[in-house]
């Protein structure tokens, strides 16, 4: 029981894992996704049209009554039945076939890149949220940051010497007014005149020191006042940053439930980090695969394809149609007729032939499928020049963002070691606090501009498979 209880806990988490990751979303849009849905079902009708196409015209089946018997000489002809069936010229029905065929392969290439790309759409929404809340947590810890070097900015506020600077003042300036008073009183002659002018010199001394003292505790007073002003500004400035930030989140939570067909505010639960994913491939070989697998020019493969087979079906059109029949005559006996076939029903067998003698619009329907054929070849030739294009975009932000991984983790280590010594030197001196600001952001900064070059890097794979046509999920 023990074993079977580790089991299930086992699982559990695996399950509660997978959900997490990105293949669970994945799965999800390929299963939801209207998009994908509709291309899905076009791609259903279109097969529906094989069978259509290639089964033989209905039959036809006249019946005529005679209101009044004709008379005949074998009897009176009461009613008429006839039954045809028209046949095709030989191979336009298979060709039919064919065409239908190929345009349903065509609509399954469109199904598949409709899924690759909402693939790519789902990947390169669930990075964009994580940067995004990536940002918003680097924000927070700044904002704690911040606040730790507030506090103490705030002690080193408190402790200026500006108070007691002119607490001693004003006590030196008192016992220099008594002591004046007192030498010009009766009685002490020229000791209180010496010992007055001692005094006075006494008193100026302090007077002198204390302004000195008073000066040097305002001017240090002050630039810790405007040190706490300036690390408020920049706490304001983050708490704004990281309100626009959460609405961005919010933007991009509602984008990523629309690919999966869900309720907009459904969470969105994403890794506390992330691993840059592998390409698995080569890049050199990349180009080579994405244009023999992209499903866009298949598609535009299979339509020429079907072109071809058209123009044969149009080709076979301007040949007669056979069709085979038979005639059948109800007949009832005349009392006046002699004959032998009197009262007999006639049976006749029927061939009839169409004769396509207006050859105009059958030279209209060649030319047309021609004409198709060959704009579809140039849109298969842009199509596969635009390919081209799109792939060198996304080398170049593979191989950047692969540049920046590596320079902004060295980065990020360096100012995070810098940061934290120039703080402990804060809090020892209190001094150095525009360089901790500097250093802060720039800690910031390359902390976010690491978490970007993954989202990035991992992106760019996303973007060069969707156009290999890379499997995302198994």
């Amino acid at each position: 029981m023990r074993t079977i209880a580790i089991i299930i806990s086992l699982l559990t988490g695996y399950l509660a894992k997978s959900q997490d990751s990105l293949s669970f979303y994945l799965t999800a849009a390929a299963k939801n996704n209207p998009t994908v849905l509709q291309k899905f079902n076009e791609y259903q009708a279109a097969l529906q049209k094989v069978p259509q196409v290639g089964s033989l015209p209905d039959p036809e089946l006249n019946m005529g009554v005679f209101l009044s018997p004709m008379e005949l000489v074998s009897g009176n002809q009461v009613a008429d039945l006839r039954l045809m069936q028209m046949f095709p010229w030989f191979g336009t029905l298979r060709a039919a076939k064919d065409e239908m065929s190929l345009m349903a392969n065509a609509k399954y290439e469109s199904f598949r890149d409709a899924k690759l790309q909402v693939f790519y759409e789902v990947q390169q929404t669930w990075y964009e949220l994580y940067k995004v809340r990536q940002n918003i947590v680097l924000s927070e810890k700044n904002i704690n940051i911040l606040k730790t070097i507030e506090r103490l900015a705030l002690v080193r506020f408190k402790s200026t010497p500006l108070s007691n600077s002119n607490t001693s003042t004003s006590g030196s300036a008192m016992p220099a007014s008594v002591l004046q008073n007192t030498g010009n009183s009766p009685g002490m002659g020229g000791m209180g005149s010496s010992a007055g002018s001692i005094t006075g010199a006494v008193s100026q001394s302090q007077t002198s020191q204390g302004m000195q003292t008073n000066s040097m505790g305002s001017s240090a007073s002050g630039s810790s006042l405007s040190d706490l002003y300036r690390i408020q500004i920049e706490i304001g400035e983050l708490e704004n940053n990281t309100a626009l930030l959460k609405n961005q989140q919010n933007t991009l939570v509602a984008k990523f439930n629309s690919y999966l067909n869900r309720d907009v505010v459904s969470p969105v639960t994403l890794p506390d980090s992330l691993t840059v994913e592998p390409l698995d491939i080569p890049l050199e070989a990349v180009s080579d695969s994405m244009l023999a697998n992209n499903p866009m020019l298949g598609m535009l493969l299979y339509e020429q394809q079907s072109l071809d087979s058209r123009k044969k079906m149009v080709t076979k059109m301007g040949y007669p149609m056979i069709g085979v029949g038979l005639n059948y005559s109800v007949i009832n006996k005349n009392e006046m007729s002699t004959s032998a076939m009197n009262g007999k029903d006639m049976v006749m067998p029927m061939v009839t032939m169409t004769l396509p003698i207006y050859r105009k619009k059958y030279r209209a329907m060649q030319a047309e499928a021609d004409l198709l054929k060959s704009a579809t070849a140039q849109n298969f030739t842009a199509s596969a020049n635009s390919l081209k294009t799109e792939y060198y975009q996304a080398v170049q932000l593979y191989q950047d963002a692969q540049r920046r991984v590596v320079l902004y983790t060295n980065q990020r280590l360096l100012a995070d070691k810098s940061l934290d010594i120039m703080i402990k030197s804060f809090a020892a001196s209190g001094s150095g606090l525009t360089d901790i600001l500097r250093v802060r952001q720039q800690t910031l900064d390359y902390e976010y501009k690491q978490t970007e070059a993954v989202a990035d890097y991992n992106t760019s794979v996303a973007w060069l498979k969707r156009l290999m046509a890379f499997p995302q999920i198994q």
